[in-house]
């Protein structure tokens, strides 16, 4: 069950704005196929600077095609598993304590190649992409999985491109 984050004010006359805390087992959860995401800032205590989310991808998901971002830096942190991120030509199996840092424009996907499941934490500056889940998510709703062209006009909507160079083969001719 998911829970709102608890807000805290500053208990000066006049202070600054309410500090966010989001325990175990709150925030939003975002579920996007076999992947679980639960959001930690969706932007509205940062004033839109930062977004934070963790994910739990499950064994042998794999992620997203390559892309680019235009307006947003991505971090990704691995908190335990491994994660294989593909950054143009070349693959990077993190594992935790690993951070890989996603600047604006730099080709990226993430995978979980392994029969475990992999956390990681996830920075978006400035939160752009936050809302960009939320959508993806209800093209998952009722078990569908979404076609290439919905998942694209998603992603256009929140300044990300497909990384079409380095676009990964499909199957079957589809």
């Amino acid at each position: 069950m998911s829970e709102e984050p608890r807000n805290s004010e500053n208990n000066a006359a006049g202070a600054g704005p309410a500090v966010s805390v989001v325990g175990p087992g709150e925030g939003e959860t975002i579920l996007l196929g076999t992947t679980r995401m639960r959001v930690l800032e969706d932007g509205s205590h940062t004033g839109h600077r930062l977004g934070m989310a963790e994910s739990v991808l499950a064994p042998h998901t794999p992620g997203p095609p390559q892309h680019r971002h235009a307006r947003h830096d991505e971090g990704f942190y691995v908190i335990s598993g491994t994660v294989r991120f593909t950054v143009g030509d070349e693959q990077i199996d993190a594992t935790a304590g690993t951070l890989v840092m996603v600047p604006p424009g730099a080709p990226h996907t993430f995978a979980n190649a392994t029969g475990e499941p992999a956390r990681m934490l996830s920075t978006f500056t400035p939160d752009l992409y936050v809302q960009y889940f939320r959508d993806l998510e209800e093209l998952y709703a009722d078990g569908r999985t979404p076609t290439p062209q919905e998942s694209l006009g998603t992603m256009s909507r929140y300044a990300t491109e497909p990384a079409t160079e380095f676009a990964r083969p499909r199957g079957n001719g589809s």
